[in-house]
């Protein structure tokens, strides 16, 4: 093992929050290390290439550096990504990116923070540690037969592999609709299956909603509402009838087949909280969220803090989001440090919105 690190405070996460509080500490010259399982901003390295914030660019924009793109329009997640490799290079941040926590022990001093890149192994000796790790780590599976099958996927990357395809999209929020949309007129024959009745407006971008209505009233996209997948085959896939809650009918209502040379499952993530909760923190709440003070973020484990939408758990109605989590630096930097951050630094376009109870 290597010798540990000491420091005052651990970053876990490299995306936009735990890059605003990096920039923070470092301009108040607080000891700190960084590090992130993936690169940075890894989370929003998997949305699909060109597809563009729901949040405008003063909103998502950090430590006081603009968003700038040349159209004026919400950031695609391609301008986005270069402007967090930008904020990195401009204030010459030091991050350990690949490198995972394997384990977080606490001890009389803080944490004991295991870690590991390749073969590598590292220790942190930390007195507080901050995870800001988000919450998108792993796909909702629906169990079902044929969920592993090589044409399945639970994530859209480019809309172009679908062209002259039989596509069948499982889902209703945005990613879904947006998928519809771009491989519909991408040249695909997009079939979009959908548990409930009618979409939730609250869960499309404003933008999204009378493109999709359009292209299923024109027979662009095939709608099949009030169905949800129970098996994935070579050729096909079966759909049962839903009811009025969106759950699948044990009588009445005859299965569909069908036909599908790919399938999108695009029914949601869940969020990886072995980590908090090898460290004790106790989850709760329908989103099984961790318990935090929310003037502090510090969670029910003295030392250890959320920041970002990792506070929130497994979302199921979204209600954390990069514009509404700036606010978690500052708490998190005044509770530690006894310090507001300085002027400008953090982003305050969405200090009013309120935490999800903890």
């Amino acid at each position: 093992m290597n010798t540990s690190i000491g420091t005052d405070i651990l970053i876990v996460g490299a995306g936009p929050i735990g890059l605003e509080l990096a920039v923070v500490l470092k301009t108040m010259g607080v000891s700190y290390e960084h590090v992130d399982a993936g690169q940075v901003g890894q989370t929003i390295s998997w949305y699909p290439r060109q597809v563009r914030f729901f949040s405008s660019p003063e909103r998502i924009a950090i430590a006081g550096v603009p968003v700038g793109n040349s159209d004026q329009e919400k950031a695609t997640r391609e301008q986005y990504l270069a402007y967090l490799r930008g904020i990195v290079q401009q204030f010459g941040l030091v991050i350990h990116t690949y490198e995972r926590v394997m384990e977080l022990v606490k001890n009389e001093e803080g944490f004991a923070v295991h870690t590991r890149r390749g073969s590598e192994p590292r220790l942190y000796q930390a007195r507080h540690v901050v995870m800001a790790v988000g919450d998108l780590h792993h796909p909702q599976k629906l169990n079902i037969p044929g969920e592993d099958l090589a044409h399945v996927s639970h994530y859209f990357d480019e809309p172009h592999r679908y062209f002259a395809q039989k596509l069948l999209i499982v889902g209703g929020r945005n990613s879904a609709v947006e998928t519809a949309i771009r491989c519909s007129r991408a040249g695909a024959q997009v079939t979009l299956s959908y548990r409930r009745e009618r979409f939730d407006e609250t869960s499309i971008k404003y933008w999204l909603l009378p493109e999709i209505l359009s292209l299923i009233k024109s027979g662009h996209v095939t709608y099949l509402p009030n169905t949800a997948p129970t098996r994935i085959c070579d050729t096909h896939a079966r759909l049962a009838r839903t009811d009025a809650d969106g759950q699948i009918m044990t009588e009445g209502g005859d299965p569909i087949d069908v036909p599908a040379d790919f399938v999108l499952l695009l029914t949601g993530y869940r969020m990886d909280t072995s980590l908090l909760e090898s460290a004790g923190v106790e989850l709760v709440g329908e989103n099984q969220g961790p318990r935090f003070d929310p003037d502090t973020m510090m969670t029910d484990v003295p030392g250890l803090y959320v920041a970002g939408t990792a506070a929130a758990g497994t979302q199921k109605n979204f209600r954390l989001f990069i514009e509404n989590c700036h606010q978690h630096v500052t708490k998190i930097v005044k509770a530690i440090t006894g310090q507001a951050p300085p002027a400008g630094m953090v982003n305050d376009a969405a200090k009013t919105y309120d935490l999800p109870e903890s």
